[in-house]
């Protein structure tokens, strides 16, 4: 199968079933009263989104699976090798091992995430799972994913731009448990108004794509447009006022995904430029903490994650979501750039 096609194809077949499926996935979750619980620290306007359903995460799993396994099956049934297409780092069973282990990865926080929409929804706590189980879960996810990239993913290489490939196992380590806990936790943080993550995890996945073709890693558009298609599909649900909340299932998988494209195309250094949005929320959350800390209990912003403080000062949650869009666009545009320019000759 042309890659273009495929990628076309995956694109479309991730959205179609993301979006049709919540005709009838929003209204069960409705009838289960699987209904999100609104803090009380959250802005008061907020409270008029009790019950809206939330774990519509998956829409966006079931899409993106869908698109995949339709498309690459179809390719290997008229003898294609997608995943593999104009490949040129690393040997295909790396490769496969890269794929696979990161697919791994974002359904087991993903799953991780649902543990937590459980109990929320139906043990009726608040919080879900405590930030401590959490984080063990999260780290225990990175631990076994960062291992078998080093051990059979073709170890611990990291692709820096005008440098080249450097194969520290402390950078790669401690920069995996610190990039990867991060960015779910970011994508997770991120989803605090309707459409804001699965509109900017879009333009993410589409500057993952772009780069992916220029370090030789063209398969992988496969991937970020299965993403993007699945999103898509769900954004159609999620756009304020929504009708439906993606939950830690969702967030939590978006934010596995975007880490193993990261890490399959040996460059988390992308997630700085093309995650802007996710650098800007986690650190504001980070900083406000330390502010409030060192400042006596006075806060730097009105709220965190910056979101909040956004709309504190009266903007809508549709122009967040576009002003956010066209940052990521920005970061991801920086991304591509320097992806081209410093790409290894």
């Amino acid at each position: 199968m042309d890659l273009w096609l495929g990628v076309l194809l995956s694109v479309i077949i991730g959205f179609a079933v993301a979006f049709g499926l919540g005709f009838g996935v929003v209204p069960w979750l409705h009838k289960l009263k699987f209904g999100q619980t609104i803090l009380d620290i959250g802005p008061s306007w907020h409270k008029k989104k009790q019950g809206t359903p939330t774990m519509g995460g998956i829409l966006i799993v079931a899409g993106f699976f869908a698109a995949i396994v339709v498309v690459l099956v179809t390719d290997k049934l008229l003898g294609g090798n997608l995943l593999m297409h104009n490949h040129t780092r690393h040997a295909d069973t790396v490769m496969y091992t890269r794929v696979f282990s990161g697919l791994i990865m974002a359904v087991s926080f993903s799953f991780i995430g649902f543990i937590d929409d459980y109990i929320k929804v139906i043990k009726k706590r608040n919080l879900g799972l405590t930030e401590i189980q959490k984080s063990v879960l999260q780290l225990i996810v990175i631990g076994v994913y960062l291992f078998t990239l080093d051990r059979w993913g073709g170890g611990a290489n990291t692709f820096i731009p005008y440098v080249g490939s450097v194969g520290s196992r402390v950078l790669f380590w401690v920069l995996g448990f610190i990039a990867i806990y991060a960015t779910v936790n970011a994508a997770n943080f991120t989803d605090g108004v309707d459409g804001l993550c699965s509109s900017v995890s879009t333009v993410m996945c589409i500057g993952f794509a772009v780069c992916s073709v220029i370090l030789g890693f063209s398969g992988m558009t496969v991937i970020a447009g299965a993403m993007a298609g699945a999103l898509l599909g769900f954004l159609v649900w999620n756009w304020n006022p929504s009708k439906v909340i993606m939950g830690d299932m969702g967030s939590f998988f978006i934010g596995g995904i975007i880490s193993a494209l990261a890490y399959t195309l040996d460059s988390p250094w992308l997630i700085v430029l093309i995650s802007v949005i996710y650098v800007i929320e986690f650190g504001s959350d980070l900083v406000q903490i330390a502010y409030v800390k060192t400042h006596g209990g006075k806060r730097l912003f009105k709220m965190a994650p910056i979101h909040h403080h956004y709309e504190m000062s009266g903007w809508s949650e549709k122009k967040i979501c576009k002003v956010f869009m066209l940052v990521t666009a920005i970061g991801a545009g920086a991304a591509v750039a320097l992806t081209w320019f410093g790409r290894p000759q």
